[in-house]
């Protein structure tokens, strides 16, 4: 499976040796033996010792609790998820309150129909409303949902009730953490306080670099304006000021209709395919292979993102060998700035209108 941070967590020096003393380290070693753990049996050992570690903590009953639930949910989920590695997925944001003869509903339902038309699969938070809308349009088959647990008992749409690919959580935070690391692209309807919260959590990770890059298409009734007066509003309250820079809007496109908001999605995977870092190097993996030309234009172009070099055509870096399925893939390798995150979305842009080989 693709890392959801680009590689990230795995380029800084953060992980401390586990092992605790020899005669322990051991059992924990024939403890994983004897589950027949034999996919990356050092980190089932590592996760063994952080619980043994958090016994000598004297951590609240609140707090065990709340790390015993988390750890149940994000298993839970990438369990489900798993079987369904190999396909691309949309996340779809939006409000519950949504009727279902509202014009909003309909777009989103369309929009659903549409994106597993070009075998990609949806997921939604399993509510009604848009998330409804846009299961009714994929279909269950085609359809997860992340339900959150809510004291007023909110239950899952009729699409989804009962499906294997439902999926009951009870924090938002691990709610919101398999949206981002499962989804390919987001498509944003109108909503309130929980679609704002996600609409940001996405951009923030994508901003700061804790997330892949993906495509974020805002849709909304037809005529409508809801997406334009929240961007006025970035525009005036945090553009101007300077909280956020000008290359921040190019995480998001407004969409005035549900063919344009597809054909978005598909054209950032025409000819980028995915990009990984290893530790300086960005490594931008490619469908095709660029034209001398085109890798020229790009380096004319992005030249002040570079912190040092140019991009360079490649192939696959050692580093990138646990990737075996794509190892044949050309590359763009490059060494930006790490605080040019929106250029980044940019130059995947121009990477899809350059010209290949």
């Amino acid at each position: 499976m693709e890392d959801f941070t680009s590689g990230t967590i795995h380029d800084q020096p953060t992980r401390r040796k586990w092992r605790i003393a020899p005669p322990f380290d051991e059992r924990v070693r024939e403890l994983v033996r004897n589950w027949s753990t034999d996919k990356s049996p050092e980190l089932i050992e590592e996760m063994i010792v952080t619980a043994l570690k958090i016994a000598r903590d004297r951590m609240s009953v609140a707090d065990l609790k709340l790390i015993n639930r988390s750890i149940k949910e994000m298993r839970l989920a990438a369990k489900v998820f798993a079987p369904f590695q190999r396909l691309r997925k949309v996340a779809v944001f939006g409000s519950a309150r949504i009727s279902a003869d509202s014009p909003e509903f309909k777009v989103a339902e369309d929009f659903g129909r549409e994106i597993v038309a070009h075998n990609f699969m949806v997921i939604t938070g399993g509510g009604d409303g848009i998330m409804g809308a846009a299961q009714r349009g994929a279909g269950r088959k085609h359809s997860f949902g992340i339900n959150i647990r809510l004291p007023s008992e909110q239950r899952a749409n009729k699409i989804i009730e009962g499906d294997p690919k439902l999926i009951n959580l009870n924090y938002f935070f691990t709610r919101k953490l398999n949206f981002v690391k499962e989804a390919h692209a987001f498509a944003l309807f109108p909503g309130g306080f929980g679609t704002l919260d996600e609409t940001f959590e996405v951009l923030t990770l994508m901003q700061t670099g804790k997330a892949r890059i993906i495509p974020v298409v805002l849709l909304d009734r037809p005529r409508g304006n809801y997406w334009e007066t929240w961007t006025k509003s970035l525009t005036d309250r945090l553009l101007k000021p300077g909280f956020i820079s000008p290359e921040d809007f190019s995480f998001f496109k407004i969409m005035h209709g549900v063919r344009e908001a597809v054909a978005e999605i598909l054209q950032f995977y025409k000819l980028y395919h995915s990009m990984r870092w290893v530790r300086e190097r960005l490594v931008i993996r490619l469908n095709q292979a660029l034209s001398r030309r085109a890798i020229a234009d790009l380096n004319e172009k992005f030249a002040d993102v570079l912190r040092r070099g140019e991009i360079i055509q490649g192939a696959a870096l050692r580093e990138e060998k646990n990737e075996p399925e794509i190892w044949t893939l050309p590359r763009l390798i490059l060494t930006p700035y790490r605080d040019r995150f929106g250029c980044l979305r940019q130059l995947i842009d121009a990477i899809n209108s350059s010209a290949s080989v």
